[in-house]
């Protein structure tokens, strides 16, 4: 990359820093570098973030970037202390949510006329139409040209739904193969992904229409990809401008889906929620005031903001990636539909749209200049404006918004916030853009315009992530910079939080057995002065502390936490005093709740631990007794003689707790097992082997685990991710062994098959029919060759060799009693 001029950029004033803040840098996009942190009014923070834009269900791809800020908000309110103004904008109008939630409005209002029309011409069967009409496949047939000819155009076109399959093939075979579209050894990308998306869609659709005789639904369900577009091209001027209802049906609902996600996400609600459609008026106003003041033209109803007479007073564009300031592809991306139109009339190329003239079919609202919408940056600058005001301290989102949006963004508002009279434009509108990294998995982005996403809900409701877990990872990366989900990186965070997990369960294993100890694990006292653990603890507060100073930098933190917990394993118990454990136990239980791994409040000091870290209260009254019952027949089994009075008083084993008490029912079952193994006098390993199978099977299905230790009771613990995938993977490779020995078993049978049916055939015979040889001995063996001359003695040897394996063979064979 060139070098580029940097903009200028201002620290907040001196007489606005607390001397008492913490020293923190950040990362800022706006110096691409390290800046102290000081925001305008002492221990307050305005923030302002990005928000979705609402017409699908979030991917993991936002999960990164909302968590990642959710991070960082925590950070600065709960751990520097910070009272942090969080605001956050809902897109719900833009070129995207306007073509979807009119589409499917359209498509909609079309099946509900085809419907009432099938029931008036035969009616519906069990609620579901009988068959598809013509009209319909016929629609469909078009749509799926159509379609083909704008997406596909390496296909010949009116191509049938019947040779659809054989002819995508043909065409772009080489791209599903994981070539690029030219097939000239350039790699593929996002052009070959779209084209994969496309041909799914397409193909689909070429495939219902073969279907002899789909209800409705499925026949939709299945071409939906190519209707929407087509219904949308012939209907979409009737949608009325003023009716917003159509547009809000859609973002509402993903709207109120996507704090769903982020709830379930931990991720914490805004302060304050902005959405577009809530702003009409005062977007126009803001556009209004830049136009004013000189920075804004209009043009057949639309109106775009001036760079070069911004420029021209001093101001900057692109201040974020100037280096991208002439690309025309990610300019056009930012204009959206008014990419189209001839743009000779712009006084730059770069120029773009504060105020867009709406189309027929497009949501509109009045404006000095005619029925329009706004466009897409615009919506930020006034919303943030409104709320935060001339000046606020963070900007936030992913870093693909850095440009053109955010740059976009800069260059109005501050248009907007200076004096049209000053002779130099200098006003600083955001003093910190934060841009979170992109989040790919196998080297691919996710985008909701790939349709090559994950989405959140789909992640966590299938089990391939967890909040805790799925926060982990990020945890993990810098949260500026772009993070790959690799097997590796999952491995690193499933053990970062069994150990974690495991920290915790030995503290609370200790403080359970507090009444037995006297100052720390094992009955020793231990001087009441700082130990070597004392001094570590405050060793890694203080390297804990400078990392989330050095811009929020949590690999490291995460690195503290697991470096303390490694130095406290390592130690003897007999030279950690309890009150030393529960010091770090607590301090960690703390840091890990101000990360947001726990959605549960953050519990007292000396409590310690997080959700997940103990089984079910309901379980305990049945299952912590159950444990100490379990321990005792061990014990004795062990030991070789069971005495069931020492085992004490057992419970009515004949009372049924209810198939809704599982824990009962096993304490239950296992007294039972106890006694009817006791009345048939049964050897010290049956018991044993009782112990086991309620260990591995009874408790292992209740999602409980009981961790045997030698000279300790047994430690009763909840399942983890971690223990599951160790059983797993010992199952899998005993299945691998058995697997194995029964393969290599299969093999020396057939071997021994093989090898007896070569045994059938007697060597007295075996030479005869060979023409090569004209006489033979008493054993068959030749003699002479095909002309009547007698062999040569090594010819004979040789065969003589060959007619011994065989005899063997065949007395093997004879032997075997199956000729």
């Amino acid at each position: 990359m060139a070098a580029v001029q940097q903009p200028p950029w201002s620290a907040p004033q001196s007489d606005s820093i607390d001397p008492k803040a913490p020293n923190i840098r950040v990362y800022n996009s706006l110096t691409r570098t390290k800046t102290p942190f000081y925001p305008l009014k002492p221990k307050k923070v305005s923030w302002y973030a990005c928000g979705p834009t609402v017409y699908d269900d979030a991917h993991l791809g936002h999960a990164r970037n909302y968590v990642s800020q959710d991070i960082i908000r925590r950070i600065l309110k709960d751990y520097f202390h910070f009272d942090v103004n969080f605001v956050m904008n809902i897109t719900d109008v833009d070129d995207k949510i306007i073509l979807a939630a009119r589409q499917q409005h359209l498509l909609a209002e079309w099946l509900k006329e085809h419907r009432k029309a099938r029931e008036q011409e035969d009616g519906v069967s069990n609620g579901v139409e009988k068959a598809i009409s013509s009209e319909i496949r016929q629609t469909t047939a078009e749509a799926l040209n159509a379609y083909a000819q704008k997406n596909l155009p390496l296909l010949d076109s009116q191509v049938a739904p019947e040779q659809f399959g054989e002819e995508a093939d043909k065409k772009y075979g080489h791209v599903m193969k994981g070539k690029s579209v030219t097939d000239d050894g350039t790699p593929p990308g996002d052009k070959e992904a779209k084209v994969k998306m496309h041909l799914t869609i397409a193909r689909t659709a070429a495939e219902a229409q073969l279907l002899p005789d789909p209800s409705l639904e499925d026949y939709v369900s299945r071409t939906t990809g190519v209707l929407l577009p087509y219904i949308d091209s012939l209907r979409s001027s009737t949608v009325k401008g003023n009716d917003h209802g159509i547009f809000t049906i859609l973002t509402k609902r993903h709207e109120e889906r996507f704090f769903e996600d982020m709830k379930a996400l931990n991720v914490r609600y805004p302060d304050k929620v902005t959405r577009v459609t809530e702003y009409g008026p005062q977007i126009v106003d803001f556009v209004k005031r830049i136009q004013d003041n000189g920075f804004a033209y209009e043009h057949e109803g639309s109106v775009y903001y001036d760079i070069g007479a911004w420029e021209s007073k001093g101001g900057y564009y692109a201040r974020l990636e100037p280096w991208n300031r002439n690309d025309k592809e990610m300019l056009a991306d930012g204009e959206g539909a008014l990419v189209a139109k001839n743009t000779g009339f712009k006084r730059s190329a770069a120029d773009f749209a504060l105020w867009k003239a709406s189309k027929p079919g497009e949501p509109s609202w009045p404006s000095p200049w005619g029925e329009g919408r706004p466009g897409w940056h615009i919506e930020c600058s006034a919303m943030a404006s409104d709320v935060l005001g001339k000046q606020f301290d963070i900007h936030s989102g992913g870093i693909d918004l850095a440009f053109p949006h955010h740059d976009n963004e800069l260059a109005q508002s501050e248009a907007y916030w200076c004096n049209r009279s000053d002779s130099h434009v200098g006003h600083q509108w955001v003093n910190y853009f934060l841009h979170t990294g992109h989040l790919s998995i196998s080297g691919a982005k996710m985008s909701k315009s790939l349709k090559n996403f994950t989405t959140i809900r789909q992640a966590l409701s299938e089990g391939a992530w967890t909040p805790r877990g799925l926060r982990i990872v990020f945890l993990l990366g810098n949260w500026k910079d772009g993070l790959e989900i690799t097997p590796d990186l999952v491995k690193a965070g499933l053990a970062w939080e069994e150990r974690v997990n495991n920290f915790f369960l030995k503290v609370r294993d200790l403080q359970s057995r507090q009444p037995h100890i006297n100052g720390n694990g094992n009955g020793n006292s231990v001087a009441s002065q700082k130990t070597e653990m004392d001094l570590r603890l405050d060793e890694a507060q203080a390297k804990f502390g400078d990392a989330l100073s050095d811009s929020f930098d949590t690999p490291s933190a995460m690195r503290v936490i697991t470096e303390l917990i490694t130095a406290y394993n390592s130690t003897p118990d007999k030279q950690i005093a309890l009150s030393t454990s529960t010091s770090l136990a607590s301090w960690i239980t703390k840091m890990v709740h101000m990360f947001g791994l726990d959605s549960q409040p953050s519990p007292p000091t000396g409590q310690v631990g997080w959700s997940g870290n103990d089984i079910p209260e309901k379980a305990k009254p049945f299952i912590l007794p159950l444990a100490r019952l379990r321990d005792r027949v061990r014990e004795q089994a062990i030991a070789g003689r069971i005495n069931l009075t020492a085992l004490g008083k057992m419970e009515d084993v004949d009372t049924t707790f209810g198939a809704n008490q599982p824990y009962a029912n096993a304490n239950a079952d296992f007294q039972r097992t106890v006694v009817g193994l006791h009345k048939k006098g049964a050897p010290p390993k049956d018991y044993l082997a009782a112990c086991d199978d309620l260990r591995d099977r009874v408790l292992w299905n209740l999602d409980i685990y009981l961790e045997d230790r030698e000279g300790l009771p047994s430690l009763v613990r909840p399942l983890s991710q971690s223990l599951r995938q160790e059983k797993a993977d010992r199952e899998a490779v005993a299945a691998s062994k058995t697997a194995a020995k029964e393969k290599a078993k299969a093999d020396a049978a057939a071997a021994e098959r093989e090898k007896l049916e070569k045994g059938k055939l007697n060597p007295v015979e075996m030479f005869k029919a060979d023409e090569e040889f004209s006489e033979w001995d008493e054993e068959g063996l030749p003699t002479k060759d095909a002309s009547g001359e007698p062999l040569a003695k090594s010819r004979v040897k040789k065969l003589k060799k060959d007619w011994e394996r065989q005899k063997k063979l065949h007395e093997a064979y004879l032997a075997s009693g199956r000729q």
